[in-house]
């Protein structure tokens, strides 16, 4: 005797149903939005990272600062560039700041 497997009438509101029809997200959860990087940033902010560790933001944005107090602008845009892509929220401060 065959079997024949029909779909329940509850198919259409499964858990399984919902999430296979949901689309995908538009973002990226972990995007920074409009902010580009380029590849020297990125290397250099890995570089950073790997000497200093999780404290590598922090480092950056203190390199930062003795950037702008010392007047060298580029340096300066630098080490935002290093912290910003380690840390947004530390580099977003340290810019607020600087105005």
């Amino acid at each position: 005797m065959p079997l024949h497997f029909a779909p329940s009438r509850a198919a259409g509101r499964s858990v399984v149903a919902r999430i296979l029809s949901r689309s995908a997200p538009v973002r990226a959860a972990n995007d920074n939005g409009e902010f580009v990087v380029d590849d020297h940033l990125v290397e250099a902010a890995l570089r950073h990272f790997a000497k200093h560790g999780l404290g590598a933001a922090r480092e950056a944005r203190e390199q930062a600062k003795i950037a702008f107090f010392n007047g060298d602008r580029k340096a300066y845009e630098w080490w935002l560039g290093v912290c910003r892509t380690l840390d947004r929220r530390v580099a977003d401060r340290l810019e607020q700041n600087a105005r």
